[in-house]
């Protein structure tokens, strides 16, 4: 569940947001010598691997055909810099990384797929990930598998989002007050206000005000991981209502 005005938020001042954006960590990957560049890359990787397997398997591919594809194309980006050549469409990662895989997988497949998965390298542990369970737990419709990856790309974007504010939390020893406030964001059915306070010791209006500022600290939280995926803080706001569009 996405809190009410997301966009009335802005992002703070001095956040630094344009450096620890999507494009910054591919542009800095380039340089060969640089592990901790090649290393936030292949975070990047991992945290979309699920979109856009989402994406080939609701194109009608196979479970085999759409692991080799992403875990080839991820370990293309990687070891080859795929993404020099590819303008960037619309100043958005999400669109720039379909375009990038579509290429890929429209050009340059039919050859990689003759080597071991992804040139000799697995990126992504897919028993970890368990991408194909967590498929067969999608709904079933008609949605495209444009639609689909958009979705998927929203819901891992709010996933990253509640991580990022649960650590925060947890960095101030603060994790049972997240773990009680955080059904008024996810929309946990039956979160009352006046249980939680009797489970944490508050008052009923404290508990309020509480998750007051969990909501409005999570809409800036959303702003900055949206902010890291477009090319221009103009962008930021058609993002975020493109992304609650596709979550319905």
């Amino acid at each position: 569940m996405v809190p009410d005005e997301v966009s009335s938020v802005g992002i703070p001042a001095g956040n630094g947001w344009f450096e620890t954006t999507h494009w910054s960590v591919v542009a800095s990957a380039r340089d060969p010598d640089s592990p901790q560049a090649r290393a936030a890359l292949e975070q990047l990787c991992r945290t979309y691997w699920y979109p856009l397997y989402m994406f080939v398997r609701r194109q009608g591919r196979g479970v085999a055909d759409a692991e080799d594809l992403v875990q080839g194309f991820f370990a293309k980006l990687i070891e080859k810099n795929y993404l020099a050549g590819i303008d960037r469409e619309k100043g958005r990662f999400r669109s720039f990384l379909l375009l990038a895989f579509n290429r890929y997988a429209a050009n340059e497949w039919d050859r990689d797929r003759r080597e071991k998965r992804g040139g000799g390298r697995e990126l992504v542990s897919l028993d970890e990930q368990d991408t194909e369970g967590r498929f067969s737990h999608e709904p079933a419709d008609e949605m495209s598998p444009e639609r689909a990856y958009d979705r998927r790309w929203a819901l891992t974007l709010l996933e990253q989002v509640l991580n990022r504010l649960e650590a925060e939390f947890d960095q101030s020893g603060r994790q049972k007050l997240f773990s009680e406030l955080k059904a008024f964001l996810t929309g946990e059915k039956g979160a009352s206000y006046a249980a939680v306070g009797v489970k944490l010791g508050m008052s009923e209006g404290a508990v309020k005000v509480a998750v007051h500022r969990l909501r409005q600290r999570y809409r800036e939280l959303l702003r900055l991981e949206v902010a890291n995926t477009v090319n221009d803080t103009d962008d930021i706001e058609d993002e975020i209502r493109h992304l609650l569009s596709v979550l319905g």
